[in-house]
């Protein structure tokens, strides 16, 4: 009479991994804000991915996984894969995702996709990453990445957030570049860094859409106003955040590129939820 042994144990085991998704395991969780975290999984064994581009990753909520688009915060040389995210009280994933810690498991599809790449650009000089909130996660790939200052002479990370304590991932990846073991020498002083922030007391304040049009995110950095010529885009933050700069960037006399039509600026549109 064993069956309704059976039975019971079947009940109590957790849902199946869904197939043909990778089943990772969290390494690390840092929480920033309370709004704001960043975790670092196992990377599948012949994962490949281009720096900047994003994976759908998830979790198994209740019995059926739920996905969103993320982008891969590590670049593409890493041992392990990166995630920075918000936390979505009510979100169907984040609200889960916020709560994990090292040893779960996080769901990732196998097939990676993205517009934020470097191969979606076409030649040039300098380099801007136009971010706001999580969207700096791509660029924190890309500016790890040894290829990005193969292309290119100068780049130009912005950052915006709400508040100070919102940057510190940003002031983070900066410290981890200038202490590393190789990317310090290869990145020398291409790299420059120009966070703001909007709701607070801060050196750079602004919308970084507002700083461009008046001039002085130009004045800040010391660099001459955008020229098609020579400097590049990318942008990936709010909805309103991307239409306002790709505007600002097509009156400087920029095209919209994307993976199979290079230009010179590109735009990521996948959104957390």
């Amino acid at each position: 009479m064993n069956a309704p042994a059976k039975n019971d144990d079947f009940a109590q085991k957790p849902a199946a991994i869904p197939d043909g998704v990778y089943a990772e395991t969290v390494l690390a969780v840092e929480h920033y804000t309370d709004r704001l975290f960043r975790f670092r999984m196992t990377r599948p064994a012949g994962y490949r991915f281009r720096s900047g581009e994003f994976a759908m990753i998830g979790l198994m909520v209740g019995e059926k996984p739920i996905y969103r688009a993320y982008s891969i915060a590590s670049p593409a040389w890493d041992e392990e894969l990166e995630f920075f995210s918000i936390k979505v009280p009510d979100g169907p994933l984040t609200s889960h995702l916020q709560k994990i810690k090292p040893g779960d498991t996080v769901l990732m599809r196998k097939k990676p996709t993205g517009t934020l790449v470097l191969d979606a650009l076409t030649p040039g000089k300098r380099l801007y990453m136009f971010s706001t909130g999580t969207g700096i996660a791509p660029f924190a790939s890309l500016i790890r990445d040894p290829e990005t200052y193969e292309k290119f002479d100068e780049v130009i990370l912005t950052h915006t957030c709400r508040e100070v304590a919102e940057l510190k991932y940003g002031f983070g990846l900066m410290e981890e570049i200038r202490n590393h073991e190789f990317l310090a020498e290869i990145v020398g002083d291409k790299l420059k860094h120009y966070p703001t922030v909007t709701r607070e007391d801060y050196p750079f304040q602004g919308r970084i859409t507002d700083l461009i049009e008046n001039g002085k995110m130009f004045t800040d950095l010391g660099v001459p106003p955008l020229d098609p010529a020579i400097d590049r885009g990318m942008i990936c933050g709010s909805s309103a955040m991307l239409k306002d700069t790709k505007e600002l960037l097509e009156k400087a006399g920029l095209t919209e590129g994307a993976n199979n039509k290079p230009a010179e600026f590109v735009i990521e549109r996948a959104f957390v939820g």
